[in-house]
């Protein structure tokens, strides 16, 4: 499948830290990525460096082959690469459709309000939150502050989308319900990578799962390659997850 995104030898530095090392991985045009690994192992700040966030302090990053490595976050998401935050922010005291139509305003200049509010309604019809939408943010539950996070994400139109732990905190049902929506979102035709704690969203919804630990990428393969790998059991899963072997896991996605 064609490259969207390519990171070569990323690196970025703390101080003394080494939060991210010298990680080198390109993710395909329509793929669903699984990024997952500890607590700290620098998934999040791997994001950050790509999002413009933070600045890689060496390596270079390209997406659709154009170097984006000293590009901000606003620029990076004028050119097609949203989130979504672990810790769901929204603007609390605007109404969910307020909310939405801010992020596709944000990321595409000179959009006129009554466009960007259309196409947020659109996003929210999507996401199931199109009874909500005069509702002010600070009413939803959290699931429903998760799909508006998602929504917002949608409406910048990305054709690369980091999901940041979208799962957690959910029920069984909320999760069932959010994998739904990530494989209805892949087959809009956009690449998602999913930072993901959960190994059922993994084996279920990921076509290839790469693995950081202490910044450093340890893994990279299908989700039943990856958890049964050696070095990630023993970095991330643990020695009772193996054991329950891939018959307590669901089936991974098709590759597209």
């Amino acid at each position: 499948m064609p490259e969207l995104l390519q990171l070569d030898a990323v690196t970025r530095r703390f101080g003394g830290l080494q939060a991210v090392q010298n990680v080198t991985l390109n993710v395909g045009q329509g793929e669903i990525l699984g990024l997952i690994g500890p607590n700290g192992a620098g998934k999040t700040t791997l994001v950050n460096v790509i999002t413009g966030v933070h600045r890689a302090s060496s390596g270079r990053v390209q997406f659709e082959g154009r170097d984006i490595t000293p590009l901000k976050p606003y620029q990076t998401a004028r050119i097609g690469i949203a989130r979504t935050f672990q810790i769901v922010q929204p603007f609390p005291d605007l109404t969910v459709l307020e909310n939405v139509s801010a992020a596709a305003l944000f990321s595409q200049a000179g959009m006129r309000q009554s466009v960007a509010r259309e196409f947020a309604a659109a996003q929210l019809e999507f996401v199931g939150l199109a009874q909500m939408a005069d509702k002010p943010a600070f009413s939803l539950t959290l699931a429903m502050r998760k799909r508006l996070e998602l929504a917002k994400a949608l409406a910048m139109k990305p054709r690369l989308l980091f999901l940041d732990e979208v799962n957690a905190g959910l029920n069984s049902t909320e999760v069932d319900h959010a994998m739904v929506l990530i494989r209805e979102v892949a087959a809009r035709g956009v690449t998602v990578v999913l930072i993901e704690h959960l190994m059922k969203v993994v084996m279920t919804v990921c076509h290839r799962v790469v693995v950081l630990q202490n910044g450093a990428l340890i893994a990279d393969g299908t989700p039943k390659e990856v958890v049964n790998d050696p070095q990630v059991i023993g970095a991330y899963l643990g020695k009772k997850y193996a054991q329950l072997g891939n018959a307590a896991a669901a089936p991974a996605a098709e590759a597209p």
